[in-house]
């Protein structure tokens, strides 16, 4: 039973079609994927063969070229609001039976729009696309392989059978846009594996600044001045030897101290 059903029109990017149909029967097996001119023998009843595909299928390629929607019918219109299209006639059983639907647009082709197409096809429009260049035809094919194995589980194992070992999933927000509204921080730190005693040095990577290792003395990293005195009666205080504070504030001005007899600072004078 194929489970991938290759949809294309005869005078649009037939070539591509066939190319498509040979990458997905090299990953899923040529009994997984459905081409008309391929699967149908000869003798073989082919509006039965093709309408039983379709049901039995869980994904409907839609090969979409420049030519694609341009007249064809006798009326001068679209072949696809002719209801014997063949095209028209499969996409429509794939709708109906609720298997995926993929548009490949092909080159130039443009997206699609529900005024493109007849009203029984609008849904077509709805349905989200895939780009196929020639130019970067491997890297098209290898992430339309990763998308069918994502949507039917059923063809990882057909798909490994053949060597297939997929890409790494991308790490969590990778594709998504704009950052943390929360403000917090995020730090993604390794192993540090390298000691250093005193003195002053960098730390860049995921995770950087500037780091102070074993200080003898008073340390500043901002952008004020600093002050050391005997004793303080405000902010955080730390007593080394000899009673010495070492205070250290971020200030943006000028800071003037004076003491009296018990050697704290005047209230007013801060």
């Amino acid at each position: 039973m194929p489970l991938i059903f290759v949809n294309y029109r005869t005078n649009d990017e037939e070539a591509t079609a066939t190319l498509v149909d040979r990458e997905l029967s090299r990953v899923f097996g040529n009994e997984n994927v459905f081409r008309a001119s391929k699967s149908i023998g000869p003798g073989s009843r082919y509006p039965k063969e093709l309408l039983t595909a379709v049901r039995r299928s869980g994904v409907l390629l839609a090969v979409i070229g420049p030519q694609w929607l341009e007249a064809g019918g006798s009326d001068g219109r679209s072949s696809l609001h002719d209801e014997d299209d063949w095209t028209r006639r499969e996409i429509l059983e794939a709708l109906e039976t609720g298997a995926f639907v993929i548009p490949l647009l092909v080159g130039g082709a443009k997206r699609l729009g529900r005024e493109d197409l007849p009203a029984e096809l609008e849904e077509l429009a709805d349905c989200q696309y895939r780009r196929f260049n020639h130019r970067n035809a491997e890297a098209d094919l290898s992430r339309l392989v990763d998308d069918l194995v994502r949507l039917l589980p059923e063809l990882e194992t057909a798909a490994r059978n053949h060597g297939y070992e997929g890409r790494p999933e991308k790490p969590d927000g990778g594709g998504h846009e704009g950052g943390d509204e929360s403000g917090a921080a995020r730090v993604r730190a390794g192993v540090i594996k390298h000691r250093q005693r005193g003195g002053i040095g960098n730390l860049n990577g995921d995770f950087s600044g500037t780091f102070v290792s074993e200080p003898k003395g008073p340390v500043h990293t901002g952008s004020g001045h600093l002050y050391q005195a005997r004793e303080q009666s405000f902010g955080p205080r730390v007593s080394g030897d000899g009673g010495v504070v070492n205070y250290v504030a971020e200030n943006h001005g000028t800071v003037r101290q004076r003491s009296n007899r018990s050697e704290r600072p005047v209230d007013g004078d801060r």
